[in-house]
């Protein structure tokens, strides 16, 4: 059987062109797809952090111009919707908001006035919990909890 040196050159092209595009394909969960900002806006500066175990992070934002945080919970590889949530809450005007649903990505954001006040907030992703509280209250120290259910 003979082939024509055309045929094979680009037999020999289009597996090249077929093993390349695989070689560069990025893995659907090598990392999260979105910010804090991009969920709470871009006004947003995250303030503190806190890990949701080791599969995500529940951040607490604020916007100076506004006087407003804002609360996400952001799993570190998006996949399958999972429960999650996010809350955040000022025990001095007793004002509070909160996500909580089945999520691929993120929860929140939720949002409540905080400025010169001390905040509650929190996240969970699956069944790991995080609650931290008296937290960005100048020297006070903040209580971190971390449980599972």
């Amino acid at each position: 059987m003979r082939f024509n040196r055309s045929v094979l050159t680009a037999a020999a092209f289009a597996a090249l062109a077929v093993g390349t595009t695989t070689a560069l394909a990025v893995p659907a969960s090598a990392a999260p797809n979105t910010t804090p900002q991009k969920v709470c806006g871009s006004a947003y500066k995250t303030v503190n952090s806190a890990a949701v175990g080791t599969q995500g992070t529940v951040y607490l934002t604020y916007n100076a111009a506004n006087g407003q945080n804002c609360v996400a919970t952001i799993r570190n590889n998006p996949g399958t919707a999972v429960n999650m949530s996010a809350y955040v809450y000022v025990p001095d005007t007793q004002e509070g908001a909160g996500d909580d649903g089945a999520y691929t990505s993120y929860a929140g954001p939720a949002y409540v006035y905080g400025k010169g006040h001390c905040i509650d907030w929190g996240g969970s992703i699956n069944n790991v919990y995080v609650q931290i509280t008296g937290s960005n209250c100048a020297a006070l120290k903040e209580n971190r909890v971390t449980s599972t259910r």
